[in-house]
């Protein structure tokens, strides 16, 4: 795994306590790959109409959630054999909120294969799968991207996928608007139309988990808290 300057962690007397706080990070970083897969494979199972792969990531959720409970275990015993203290138990404790928003992530994944099995028996719908491809790559590369910088802990790469999140966010109501305009000209589309919206509004909702845990990143870095802030604020605060 890659380290920056700002990568202290792994440096104490203790190596059972080095190797217990790399093997945090990388078990986080696998199940990170886990769910960025599922979300992959979930777009790709709607774009196909391909029912049977929307079928193994619904499955495969439950190895999602199973990860995020041995993790937030794995976490919790950090915190009572070790009593970390400072950047250590910054880490920790922002290990427990990330690996909740990959859990979320890991459900939008089988929301979406949810309404790609519905529209694989209705039928495709006629708009939005330009939009869903197109949306997808973005969160996907915010999820990868926030995954790498908590891997390097790069506060700077964190901070250019908070403003990712505003792209997203107007990419998302864009795609909206055209797919309300074309069901009020054909009523008979509705029904297919919006499990496309509901999709959208899915991949919309990665992108907030990416922009989640880009903002824990900077915590561990930097030690400040920059949920809810301003951009520009935690600008300043990624500078210093």
């Amino acid at each position: 795994m890659p380290n920056t300057k700002d990568d202290v962690y792994g440096d104490h007397i203790s190596h059972k306590f080095n190797d217990e706080l790399m093997e945090l990070k990388t078990e986080f970083l696998t199940m990170g790959g886990m769910v960025e897969a599922q979300v992959e494979r979930a777009i790709q199972a709607l774009v196909d109409n391909d029912g049977s792969l929307a079928d193994e990531v619904r499955a495969g959720d439950k190895k999602v959630d199973q990860m995020e409970m041995d993790i937030d275990e794995e976490a919790t015993l950090i915190i009572a054999r070790r009593q970390p203290t400072a950047r250590d138990l910054r880490l920790v404790i922002s290990v427990i909120k990330m690996v909740a928003d990959l859990e979320r992530v890991g459900d939008e994944a089988k929301k979406i294969a949810k309404f790609a099995i519905k529209l694989n028996e209705e039928g495709q719908a006629p708009r939005g799968y330009v939009e869903v491809r197109h949306i997808g790559n973005h969160v996907l590369a915010m999820l990868h991207d926030a995954l790498d910088a908590f891997a390097r802990l790069d506060s700077e790469q964190a901070l250019r996928i908070m403003k990712e999140d505003k792209r997203v966010d107007e990419e998302y109501q864009a795609a909206a608007r055209t797919l309300l305009t074309f069901m009020m000209e054909d009523t008979r589309n509705i029904s297919r139309c919006m499990s496309v919206m509901w999709v959208l509004r899915a991949l919309e909702r990665v992108g907030d988990h990416a922009c989640n845990i880009a903002e824990n990143v900077i915590f561990m870095v930097k030690g400040e808290d920059v949920r809810h802030t301003p951009v520009e604020e935690a600008e300043k605060v990624v500078g210093r």
